[in-house]
């Protein structure tokens, strides 16, 4: 009855990570849809951002000083620029870049241009010796297909529409829209800017993952550091906010979709996602964090096929099962390195003894790391 326990309990643990980000897709496909509303309510979206953190600071700070208030290391000034840097890289640069860069093109490239973020934190990864690929380790090749298939297939479920599959709408004698708003330009495109405003914001989220990876080796508390995080995203976000729009009037919200907008985004998208993120990526790194992105997509074609009786393309199937097949391949690498980096931890201590610093799964890895 006790080993099977224990196989429950190390069962549950081994799942926690991917329950977590998969919980987190579903979080991330409910923004889009409240986010929407708010801005059909004239909410500003600068104000939007810096209200979502003044919000997740709230909720956050309370648990961080309480919880951690034994285990919090000393905040030096090194820990706190990278705070400030991180509060400027996804609450304020990544956010608002997205945004402009929507209004630039569409809703529609602004959506395929995120699903290239597992590819470009990947290469972000490499560089800054959070992940190592060794092409003699089948693993290692994995990583790299598996993250070329995930992008592709959320390339696909994106531009490729194909025939409707009637089978799978709920209701067929509801008038779905065969084009949605994400495929309507949003005001006067500029091709050339907007796209480049779009990489920008995915370099910017990236970037923010890698930093986080590096903030939590030095400030172990997730609590904290997510709402040190929220804090300085508020702060400078109404800074930039206060700098672009000079009309006060946009910062006034009523008890609507912009209110709705404003906790849901807070408390999920802000306060428990950088916290959900921060956890894992401790465990798992970075690119483990971003592999799941792409299945926000799948989330939200399946809620608009169920809830709204819109119609499911062909593209928006196989475009499914290549994220998923995908993602299961980077998994199933990371887990790979997962298991070699134990092993690896366990030979070092029978070699080496106490005498010999042992790597963890938190720290940047060397070259010889297999992570």
């Amino acid at each position: 009855m006790g080993e099977k326990g224990n196989s429950w309990s190390e069962l549950a643990k081994k799942a926690k990570p991917y329950l977590a980000m998969v919980s987190l897709q579903f979080g991330y496909a409910g923004m889009y849809i409240v986010t929407m509303l708010s801005f059909k309510h004239g909410m500003n979206h600068f104000v939007l951002g810096v209200y979502r953190h003044v919000v997740a600071t709230i909720v956050i700070a309370p648990f961080a000083l309480i919880l951690e208030r034994k285990t919090r290391p000393k905040l030096t000034l090194g820990i706190f620029l990278r705070i400030i840097m991180l509060g400027f890289l996804e609450p304020v640069l990544d956010q608002n870049l997205y945004y402009v860069g929507m209004k630039y093109t569409s809703a529609t490239f602004a959506s395929v241009s995120v699903n290239i973020l597992p590819a470009i934190t990947f290469v972000m990864a490499l560089i800054f010796r959070l992940e190592s690929v060794n092409l003699k380790k089948l693993h290692s090749v994995a990583k790299i297909i598996g993250t070329v298939i995930t992008v592709s297939g959320a390339m696909v479920m994106t531009l490729y529409k194909g025939p409707i599959l009637e089978f799978l709408t709920p209701s067929a004698s509801t008038a779905a829209h065969s084009m949605s708003a994400s495929d309507v330009s949003n005001g006067e495109q500029h091709w050339i800017l907007g796209p480049l405003l779009l990489l920008g914001s995915c370099i910017g989220w990236s970037a923010f993952f890698i930093l986080q990876s590096y903030t939590l080796r030095l400030y172990p508390a997730e609590l904290s550091l997510t709402a040190w995080i929220c804090l300085m995203g508020t702060i400078e976000g109404s800074v930039v906010a206060l700098a672009v729009e000079r009309d006060m009037s946009i910062w006034k919200i009523g008890f609507d979709a912009r209110l709705l907008a404003v906790v849901y985004t807070g408390i999920v998208c802000s306060g428990a996602a950088y916290y959900i993120q921060g956890v894992v990526i401790k465990e798992r790194g970075p690119v483990f964090v971003t592999s799941f992105s792409p299945l926000c997509m799948i989330i939200t074609a399946i809620l608009g096929s169920l809830v709204l009786a819109e119609k499911v393309s062909l593209g928006s199937v196989i475009g499914a099962v290549l994220i998923v097949c995908g993602l299961y391949t980077v998994v199933w690498g990371k887990s790979k390195d997962q298991k070699i980096s134990a092993e690896t931890e366990e030979l070092d201590w029978k070699n080496g003894g106490e005498g010999q610093e042992l790597p963890v799964a938190n720290v940047v890895p060397t070259n010889s790391s297999t992570r």
